[in-house]
């Protein structure tokens, strides 16, 4: 079996695109995250979902994207580089044909009330129980911008005839006005045999009526700060087919639409203050299927709330933390270390609020406050605005914390290593790590350029010396003449899968990983290298993605 990771994963107009948003070289850090197989964790999440997102072409050449279901447990993964789906798919749908003959599909998979989600690209053929779906190429995936929704599972009715049609109708016009999310298909076949050519399908959200309607034919998307991949936007850089699906979450309506599209670098295209671009659709059909799901979604409650800063502290010359609570001193949700908080912010000048998500760099056993350690980007519209003008007593609003990179539940050893502000889940990390477990091993490993960089660096000493289980090794590029004399690290340089490996953990340890894209892809390749499991390193990226 080959799971060796891809050097150069991109096609040719998803790195015209990267280039042309500016952001660098993508491909010498990001072939380490994605993969011609689904690693073990994603196995496991494909299999808990009641639904996934497909996307793929019809016999005219048209690009849909659809909503596939079936009864709990009906998606299992019987090898990294399978799906087996036992469903059937409803012969209204726009895909229903090409289902039955074997085809390429994109595929988001997607939890709303955790708002974490994974995609992958393969062909789809059919089985006597269902469809198998073989695996091309997998990454994971932001969670920003998800609303999060929590779900239900209704008794089918018979599905009501599908409307088609060329323009959007008054009422379909006013689902697309009222939707918070949307999910985008798109393809291209440029390169003969490359794992590349195929479809892609991914999310997009916003807030309420992010979607702006240009007329009845026309419809324009706004383009958020991602992974720097540029898959959707790489694609029609190639092929400008597209195929969109919004659902009406209460009722379970789909409204698919098929057209072409293109892409607009400027990001006073749109009345969007988080859009860097936008996608211009023009309609070509259109598709409605009336409470086509039996899944039904509804907002979860209280996901947004107001939260005072009720204390702002320097850790380094670059981060500040930002202890937040609520207006009465209550108690707060609970969130899991290594769990992000999405924040809504007002900056003077923008319209709209902005929003951000920070992972969370406290103590989860804590419920009266969150603290988030942001660092200061020169270039970061948000990060500029909560270090230069928000101080104690403003107010930021505030989802539900979320997110998956969380310590495996059980006694195993751990290696939390992060390099620059990749520091801030592990230090809740580590916090967690010994709250139920004092016996359990873990190794802190951080990488820094010196004190003056180096964040939050007493607090991992008061609890390394807390517990007899817990290391760390502290690394600086560019350590002062000061940090020499006081001995304030362990090594000089950067952290290396070398370094890591001469921990001697056992190969059954969890290696979690927060840091830089390029630090992150270089480090997980070189611990495989090592003799360390894909399955054992579980990371959280973060970039120059507007901070």
């Amino acid at each position: 079996m080959d799971q060796k990771v891809f050097a150069n994963p991109f096609h040719v107009g998803e790195v015209k695109a990267q280039q042309k948003a500016g952001v660098g070289n993508v491909a010498e850090w990001a072939g380490g995250f994605i993969r011609k197989f689904l690693p073990q964790q994603h196995r496991e999440f494909f299999s808990t979902l009641p639904f996934i997102i497909a996307s793929g072409e019809d016999a005219d050449g048209k690009i849909w994207i659809t909503l596939l279901e079936g009864k709990q447990g009906f998606i299992s993964s019987p090898d990294p580089q399978s799906l087996l789906l036992e469903t059937k798919i409803d012969q209204q749908d726009p895909l229903a044909e090409a289902f039955e003959n074997k085809t390429e599909v994109g595929v988001v998979g997607i939890e709303l009330a955790t708002r974490r989600r994974n995609r992958f690209s393969g062909q789809i053929e059919k089985t006597d129980n269902g469809y198998r779906i073989n695996i091309k190429q997998s990454f994971g995936n932001c969670p920003q911008y998800i609303t999060e929704r929590g779900l239900e599972r209704m008794d089918q009715t018979i599905p009501m005839p599908a409307i088609a049609g060329t323009q959007l109708s008054n009422s379909q016009a006013e689902l697309i006005a009222g939707a918070d999310t949307l999910f985008i298909g798109t393809g291209q076949k440029s390169g003969k045999d490359q794992l590349s050519n195929g479809f892609d399908a991914s999310h997009r959200g916003g807030r309420k009526g992010f979607v702006q309607i240009v007329d009845d034919w026309t419809l324009l998307i706004p383009d958020y700060s991602g992974n720097n991949f540029f898959n959707t936007i790489g694609n029609l850089t190639l092929d400008k087919r597209v195929g969109l699906v919004f659902i009406e979450f209460h009722t379970g309506t789909l409204l698919h639409v098929s057209g072409t599209a293109s892409v607009d670098w400027s990001s006073d295209a749109i009345d969007d203050p988080n859009a860097r671009r936008a996608i211009r659709v023009k309609i070509d059909k259109i598709i409605e299927r009336q409470e086509a799901t039996s899944l039904k979604w509804n907002t979860l409650g209280n996901s947004v709330r107001r939260l005072s800063v009720i204390k702002k502290h320097t850790e380094s010359r670059e981060i500040t933390s930002f202890y937040l609570g609520t207006a009465d001193g209550g108690a707060l949700p609970e969130f899991r270390a290594g769990q992000h908080l999405p924040i809504e912010v007002q900056i003077p000048g923008k319209n709209g609020t902005i929003k951000r998500s920070y992972s969370l760099s406290g103590n989860p056993e804590n419920n009266n406050e969150y603290r988030l350690s942001i660092k200061r980007e020169s270039h970061g519209l948000v990060s500029r605005f909560l270090h230069d003008q928000v101080d104690e007593g403003s107010y930021i609003h505030a989802s539900l914390p979320s997110g998956a990179f969380v310590i495996p539940d059980d006694n195993t050893p751990l290696v939390l290593i992060s390099a620059g502000v990749g520091v801030t889940p592990m230090i809740s990390m580590l916090h967690e790590a010994f709250s139920n477990n004092n016996d359990r091993v873990v190794w802190f490993v951080h990488g820094a350029r010196n004190s003056h960089t180096h964040a939050l660096a007493e607090e991992v000493d008061k609890l390394i010396s807390k517990y007899p289980n817990a290391n760390k090794q502290i690394f600086y590029s560019q350590p002062t003449q000061e940090d020499i004399q006081n001995q304030s690290f362990d090594q000089v340089g950067r952290i290396t899968a070398k370094s890591v490996l001469a921990l001697n953990q056992n190969s059954n340890a969890y290696y979690m990983q927060c840091g830089p894209g390029p630090f992150l892809s270089q480090l997980k390749t070189e611990l495989e290298h090592g003799g360390i499991s894909s399955d054992r390193i579980l990371f959280e990226t973060f970039g120059p993605s507007g901070n």
